[in-house]
């Protein structure tokens, strides 16, 4: 499902560059679920933006589903992302003018599916929203807010799902919900999860964990024998 190879990527900071990856090499197997854990700092938020073809690295080579992602342009990143993505960024992006259902149906209604609506109420009961199926985000909080995000990115059931310290905003209880519904899509439909995140519980629950240290992402060999 991903393909890393010699990936690089550097911002400008005064007169000179931060490198945050560094010839960075990954493989994930289709239905394979990766914790990336490492320092806050340390460059996985833009090594999910990277996979998700939000920005172009400096060097080396990206792979999805048997696509390179380099060469294409904007609206055929637009596309993978639309049938083959669901992206879960700690920010949520929610559209402020459509209610919780409307945000969680326009990704299906965007690709012309069918019963857009009646599967996005379904996904919204699965993360414990469907009385506030009507509210608007301005009328919800943080961690409700995040519960519709989450419900958008996996209502369409994704090839992929890329989750960036998904429960951050979330209660105990309610994170636990949506940990265990990131893996159940795993199981039921074969999604790929690579999954940022501090927490170490939910790092173990992963098939494989990857650490990013200094640019270099470097597999955690014990909990691989261990799992």
């Amino acid at each position: 499902m991903i393909k890393l190879q010699n990936l690089s990527m550097s911002y400008p900071i005064e007169q000179s560059q931060l490198k945050v990856l560094d010839d960075a090499e990954l493989s994930v197997a289709d239905g394979e679920t990766v914790a990336i854990v490492g320092p806050s700092g340390s460059g996985k938020t833009t090594l999910l933006i990277l996979l998700a073809g939000l920005e172009q690295p400096r060097s080396g080579e990206i792979t999805l589903d048997g696509i390179t992602l380099n060469p294409l342009d904007a609206d055929s990143l637009a596309d993978i992302r639309r049938d083959k993505l669901g992206i879960i960024f700690q920010s949520f992006h929610l559209v402020q003018s459509l209610t919780a259902l409307g945000n969680v149906a326009l990704p299906l209604e965007i690709a012309g599916k069918e019963n857009a609506r009646e599967r996005a109420y379904q996904m919204l009961d699965k993360v414990g929203l469907a009385q506030r199926q009507n509210h608007y985000p301005a009328q919800l909080s943080g961690g409700e807010q995040q519960r519709v995000a989450i419900a958008r990115a996996l209502v369409h059931a994704p090839k992929l799902v890329l989750a960036d310290e998904p429960t951050g905003n979330l209660d105990v209880a309610t994170g636990a919900i949506i940990i265990d519904l990131l893996f159940q899509l795993n199981a039921d439909v074969g999604s790929t999860l690579v999954l940022v995140t501090h927490d170490d519980e939910v790092a173990r629950r992963c098939q494989r964990v990857v650490h990013l240290q200094q640019g270099k992402l470097i597999e955690d060999r014990d909990h691989a024998i261990s799992a």
